[in-house]
């Protein structure tokens, strides 16, 4: 049995990963749930279903009525309470699936209290760098998402003197194939609407302008410590190769599957074990065609420019996660074109990485946290002044 915190369980991730726990009750026993509060019914659905001894959310007013409905259950309010619950003693297993820059307090407490931490919120690494890698006891942090789950899948065939690139797919989002102008129109609703994956808003838009596979680009080289420059994206539109490692003798080694992400949630919750049945295999006695194409960096220039940032450091990858944030919510309320967002991006990593760019100092939480607010607030006056 392995009690297992989660948090952002009101979300994507967190509501697929209640299918996965709920299915084997065995096997997964729910120690506590954090949400926002926006969500509450929700929340109290879970709470009932799961029976967790701690339920935690940000508001105070959302805390005082799941007292009321949820009898018996401790439940925990303010700005820190996710960040409390994160390293709950109790807790054998955190899956950090919260949305953006606020997973990174919580990502640090559950390293520092020698939990294992189920990583769905990949924002918290990119923007916390060596501060959470540092953190991080041997095999401590445990990929779900799905690319980088099947990375460490594959890299099971070899040893690491062996890797000599690790290849990360793409499905290209709504708009593959089509140039720079013809993206200049794109709307908030087109931009929803992925051609393979069910995700939360942020996660979406940022598939469509390839900015969620700059953070996974991050996200690999800090899991993995493989050099930026050995990454290679390419674009796989079926989304049934979920990653792939080239090995130095040439041969290629890919992780394959329906795109379900209940695999890889269920792989992070008790990895290096198997789940029975977490999801659908193959039916191979189906006809079907897979196929690979380069990314168009012209059209879609989140990626290299992600590149840029993880080879500059410091708080630079904080800066740019921050200003996307900022971007997707103006791109959303109709204040900002959708190729506005990789271009105001860019303009706020050229202002820090330039001459007169501000100093944070050396790396460290309030660095990365005050660059982050840096970053929002450069975003918001380059959007307003468009």
């Amino acid at each position: 049995m392995r009690n297992v915190v989660i948090l952002g369980s009101t979300g994507s991730i967190g509501t697929q990963a209640i299918d996965v726990i709920s299915a084997r009750p065995e096997q997964f026993n729910v120690v506590g749930l954090s949400a926002g509060g926006t969500s509450l019914g929700l929340l109290v659905e879970q709470a009932r279903l799961l029976r967790p001894e701690v339920v935690a959310v940000a508001s105070t007013t959302a805390a005082a009525e799941l007292r009321e409905r949820l009898p018996g259950i401790q439940v925990w309010e303010g700005a820190d309470a996710s960040t409390r619950l994160a390293a709950y003693d109790r807790a054998d297993v955190v899956l950090n699936a919260i949305t953006g820059a606020a997973g990174l307090e919580p990502t640090l407490a559950t390293l520092a209290a020698g939990i294992t931490l189920a990583l769905a919120n990949k924002e918290s690494l990119v923007i916390g760098g060596r501060l959470v890698t540092e953190a991080a006891a041997p095999g401590q942090i445990v990929a779900v998402d799905s690319e980088h789950s099947a990375f460490a899948q594959a890299l099971r065939a070899g040893r690491k003197s062996e890797v000599r690139r690790l290849i990360l797919t793409a499905s290209g989002g709504p708009f593959r194939g089509r140039s720079r102008a013809e993206l200049s129109g794109v709307t908030p609703d087109e931009a929803m609407a992925h051609p393979t994956w069910a995700m939360g808003r942020v996660i979406t838009i940022n598939s469509s302008t390839l900015v969620n596979k700059g953070l996974e680009l991050l996200e690999a080289g800090l899991l993995y410590d493989v050099p930026l420059d050995a990454i290679q994206v390419v674009v796989h539109p079926q989304s049934m190769v979920h990653s792939m490692v080239e090995y130095v003798d040439g041969s290629t080694i890919a992780q394959c599957s329906p795109p379900d992400m209940r695999l890889p949630i269920a792989l992070g919750l008790t990895w290096p074990d198997r789940v029975p049945d977490a999801a659908p295999a193959f039916d191979w006695t189906k006809a079907s065609a897979w196929t690979f194409e380069p990314l168009d960096d012209e059209a879609f220039p989140a990626v290299e420019l992600a590149r840029r940032v993880g080879n500059a450091g410091g708080v630079a990858p904080a800066v740019y996660n921050g200003a996307n944030e900022v971007c997707v919510d103006a791109f959303c309320a109709g204040k900002l074109a959708f190729t506005g967002i990789v271009d105001v991006i860019t303009a706020c990593v050229d202002r820090l990485l330039g001459p007169d760019g501000p100093d944070f100092g050396e790396l460290s939480v309030p660095g990365v946290l005050a660059a982050d607010a840096w970053a929002r607030e450069t975003a918001a006056e380059l959007i307003a002044s468009r």
